[in-house]
């Protein structure tokens, strides 16, 4: 008899997944902080080193009450047998031998924004006169957002190396990365105008150049005599001056922006599933 045709065998090829990319969208204008000189940086950290020395600004934490917040709270059994036993509240120290948490002179630190979130919070209100940041903050990503904000707020903006190191022991914190001087601020009036100068300009491809502050260089009488000269114009008039300054500025190139394709793992090396076991021959 002839012998019984065999069935196909029914292992099958397992078909290899695509990888998955990721594509993301890059900005294609390097961004970066000025170059600050060595002059430069001795003379701010000197000047405010001193300045705020000399005004005692210092934070001050209470010891006391973070080693409360380490112990244990007392058991309510424990409470009922120091009742019984009569034992009376301790007596509170006077309030003149112990100095309270805290800055020191309050209305001084009114005056200042300390940290990044407290400058980017001053500086989207328009609320500041100077932007000191230190060179240490990394990433990078950290102070990067406030060049564009100094910019385009009109305000000055630049990065201290050993900003942190030199005045964070001074005010009692562990770190300043960032410093902004409010538009209030009299304290360190004097010292805003001399550090000022001396603070190099920022560039932005998409902003041309530091525009000046407008309510301090012009006054209420000569934007009233421009408002009327240009009611006077006609709209011809107008139209050709315009032109005039579009073709004075600078023309700004755009770039492209940048695709890049990520591959997650690309080496990755699949488990077998947790029924299967290999048997060792």
């Amino acid at each position: 008899m002839a012998a019984a045709p065999q069935a196909p065998g029914r292992g099958s090829v397992r078909k290899t997944r695509p990888l998955t990319v990721k594509t993301s969208l890059n900005n294609p204008y390097a961004i970066c902080w000025s170059a600050l000189e060595r002059e430069h940086m001795h003379f701010i950290l000197q000047t405010l080193e001193d300045r705020f020395k000399s005004l005692g600004l210092r934070k001050i934490e209470d010891k006391k009450k973070k080693r409360k917040q380490f112990l244990k709270k007392p058991s309510p059994d424990r409470c009922g047998t120091e009742v019984e036993k009569g034992e009376g509240p301790k007596e509170k120290p006077p309030e003149g031998s112990e100095q309270g948490s805290g800055w020191t002179p309050v209305d001084v630190r009114k005056q200042l924004a300390i940290g990044i979130n407290e400058v980017t919070r001053a500086l989207e209100r328009n609320g500041l006169l100077l932007v000191l940041v230190c060179r240490s903050a990394k990433p990078a990503i950290l102070t990067s957002h406030l060049i564009q904000l100094s910019l385009s707020r009109a305000v000055p903006a630049c990065q201290v190396p050993r900003l942190s190191e030199r005045l964070a022991p001074v005010i009692g914190l562990k770190c300043v990365l960032a410093l902004g001087f409010k538009k209030t601020t009299t304290a360190f009036d004097a010292e805003v105008r001399a550090i000022i100068p001396r603070v190099p300009s920022l560039h932005v491809p998409w902003l041309q150049g530091r525009p000046e502050d407008s309510g301090a260089s012009l006054d209420t009488a000569s934007s009233e005599s421009r408002d009327r000269e240009i009611l006077d114009t006609s709209f011809e008039d107008l139209s050709k001056q315009k032109r005039k300054l579009v073709g004075s500025q600078q023309a700004v190139v755009l770039q492209p922006l940048k695709i890049k394709k990520l591959i997650p793992n690309p080496s990755k090396i699949r488990k077998p599933p947790k029924g299967k076991k290999t048997t060792s021959k």
